[in-house]
């Protein structure tokens, strides 16, 4: 993914709640989708995995939803860049990602045009409203230009099922260093769960109100598993012990066959390599293991004597500090993410090896928590208290309940305005194409 933006992923300091902030971010968010979307219409309009949309459909679909919530939600009667009968084929909820390539959509080149015309109007409303009412527009623009992020690593995650030759080309990140594999204890106590609107402008619906929590002492692991801790548990046997999994994740690893993470491949001689982005590579033993579902980590964590975290316990992990008796607005402090503190913005192509990023540590000690993987945690993905729906009022609300479980701190191919510690990202417990992996936790 190439983006000219020299800082492209910057996140905004505490108070950049303004509308040119949210500008920014929607214009970086637009320069990945089409550097992601800069291949032939063959590549483009393509089923490349009934768990994925074509790339054109996610492609017309951020310009579709920009148009309705930051044009059409305003002022119904405006003539649309995308007519009714256009805009019905981008509703998510009305078609399956394994039917879409089936619709009519609208073509790439026509896609781009589409999302060019919305943009420049939005541009134009977007300052009209602000002159009128400021502060009116941002909140709306925060939200859009996150959406189009997160589709943005929607569809790396299609490009990584891909099969052909690499159209991508990978940025390095920094080496690991040695990190001890034990945890790192988070004392008991009371804790600010949820976004600080104060702190926090980008914070979406599910992540408040704020309300404070007590939670009981726990252990976290210091870093993710690792692809070499993982490749243990295959070689020991896991995947074919059923006392290591739950009755419903057995069932499911036998009906899919699973017997190593979505990508990797044994190589014959007892290792294995992994396909990414369509080059087969030898399997990084330091790197945190990827596109491994809910029922698999669970799983995993038995066999290491661990559980997996709730999402409580992870975010006070990842958020508070003890020594000042606070909430940090980022792992490492306030200061917001850099190329040094975590491997966010999508150019690596995979996660860094664990110890890549001392300087992006929690107050606890652990590191890695945002960025190069989302992490599974036990819980299912339900309303804070005093839950109250944003402007697109179907973002968190009909996924409450349900299966859903809960990943937290986002992955490599996360920007870094789309993530925080109070961000929740929600999956089905079968999901692997999405970049997941595991950190464990115990009782203190």
């Amino acid at each position: 993914m190439t983006d000219h933006d020299p800082h492209p992923d910057r996140a905004p300091g505490p108070a950049d709640a303004s509308l040119e902030s949210a500008v920014r971010a929607l214009g970086s968010a637009r320069r990945a989708t089409l550097a992601l979307a800069d291949a032939d219409d063959a590549e483009l309009t393509a089923q490349h995995s009934p768990l994925m949309s074509p790339l054109v459909w996610d492609l017309a679909h951020v310009g579709q939803q920009e148009e309705q919530w930051l044009l059409l939600a305003a002022d119904p009667g405006r003539e649309p860049v995308f007519p009714a009968a256009v805009a019905c084929l981008y509703d998510a909820f009305e078609h399956p990602r394994a039917t879409r390539v089936l619709l009519p959509l609208l073509d790439p080149a026509a896609s781009r045009r589409a999302l060019a015309e919305v943009r420049g109007r939005v541009l134009d409303a977007l300052e009209e409203r602000e002159r009128a009412r400021p502060g009116a527009a941002a909140g709306a623009a925060r939200m859009v230009a996150q959406h189009e992020q997160q589709h943005d690593e929607t569809m790396l995650a299609t490009h990584a099922l891909r099969a052909g030759a690499p159209l991508l080309t990978a940025s390095p990140t920094p080496p690991g260093r040695p990190v001890p594999a034990d945890a790192v204890l988070v004392p008991a106590g009371p804790f600010p769960l949820g976004a600080d609107p104060a702190l926090e402008p980008w914070a979406l619906d599910n992540e408040k109100p704020q309300h404070e929590v007590h939670v009981p002492a726990f252990r976290i692991g210091r870093v993710p598993v690792t692809n070499a801790e993982w490749a243990g548990f295959v070689t020991a046997g896991g995947y074919d012990d059923p006392r290591l999994w739950t009755a419903v994740g057995w069932a499911h690893r036998c009906a899919q066959g699973l017997r190593a993470p979505l990508t990797w491949r044994p190589d014959g001689a007892g290792w294995f390599t992994e396909r990414r982005f369509g080059a087969v590579r030898a399997l990084d033993p330091a790197e945190p293991v990827q596109h491994v579902d809910f029922h698999e980590a669970q799983a995993y964590a038995r066999w290491a004597g661990a559980r997996l975290p709730t999402e409580v316990e992870w975010e006070k992990a990842c958020a508070w500090d003890p020594v000042a008796g606070r909430r940090r607005r980022w792992p490492w402090g306030e200061e917001p993410p850099t190329a040094e503190r975590a491997n966010l913005g999508g150019t690596a192509l995979g996660p860094a090896q664990v110890g890549a990023y001392p300087a992006g540590a929690s107050a606890h000690g652990a590191e890695q928590m945002i960025g190069d993987v989302w992490e599974w945690t036990s819980s299912g993905f339900e309303p804070w208290p005093g839950f109250s729906p944003m402007l697109y009022d179907a973002y968190s609300a009909p996924f409450f309940g349900g299966d859903h479980r809960v990943l937290r701190g986002g992955s490599w191919a996360t920007a870094a305005q789309a993530v925080r510690p109070s961000f929740r990202n929600w999956d089905h417990p079968v999901r692997r194409q999405v970049f997941t992996g595991v950190r464990l936790a115990w009782d203190a």
